[in-house]
């Protein structure tokens, strides 16, 4: 009895200890998986804040204010006088402006609460730990800063160059174009 008593005492604490090695195996790789969880979110983190996405929520505010100017050039053209259109679109652009340094804080606040939640999902989705060191690594490129720096003066010397080379053929054009869209806005403004 007393041998019977040894083996099953020997057998729970195998069992138990054996429960307790198989416990602390569980709990060191639910451990690891969370360290690296942290670590691809710290990646993921540092990614969203070089990247600057939340220019978008700029573009965004900006795009319908520049179309209602371009919309009120039109609309203007060839009705009023040239100083009559000067003065209602300088009038006009003070109410863009407003609504431009109104609206940019309130997309931008938004814009940055709602970075992390939406798009840290897709990224840890679609980026393995090496990828997003890579993107971070791009985003940190000094040449990247440098060309990103020269870029305007890029386009700016292209835009120069494209209007100084094509300007006498497409300006007729602009102006035929604009000048059909002018008559036919006045047609339909006069017509029941």
């Amino acid at each position: 009895m007393k041998t019977l008593y040894k083996m099953t005492r020997l057998t729970a604490l195998t069992a138990l200890t054996l429960s307790a090695s198989l416990l602390c195996s569980a709990v060191q790789a639910q451990t690891q998986t969370l360290a690296s969880a942290d670590s691809r979110q710290a990646l993921v983190d540092k990614l969203l804040s070089l990247w600057h996405v939340d220019d978008v929520a700029v573009v965004m505010v900006q795009r319908p204010a520049a179309s209602a100017m371009e919309q009120a050039r039109i609309a203007l053209q060839g009705r009023v006088s040239a100083d009559k259109r000067d003065r209602t679109l300088k009038d006009i652009s003070t109410d863009v402006q407003t609504y431009v340094d109104e609206a940019t804080p309130l997309a931008r606040q938004s814009a940055q609460r709602l970075l992390k939640p939406t798009l840290s999902p897709l990224l840890l989705q679609h980026f393995n730990d090496e990828e997003l060191r890579q993107i971070i690594a791009l985003l940190e490129s000094p040449v990247k800063k440098k060309f990103e720096k020269l870029a305007p003066e890029l386009e700016r010397t292209l835009g120069e160059k494209v209007a100084e080379d094509s300007g006498s053929a497409i300006n007729p054009k602009l102006q035929t174009m604009t000048q059909a869209v002018g008559l036919k806005l006045r047609a339909a403004s006069i017509a029941p």
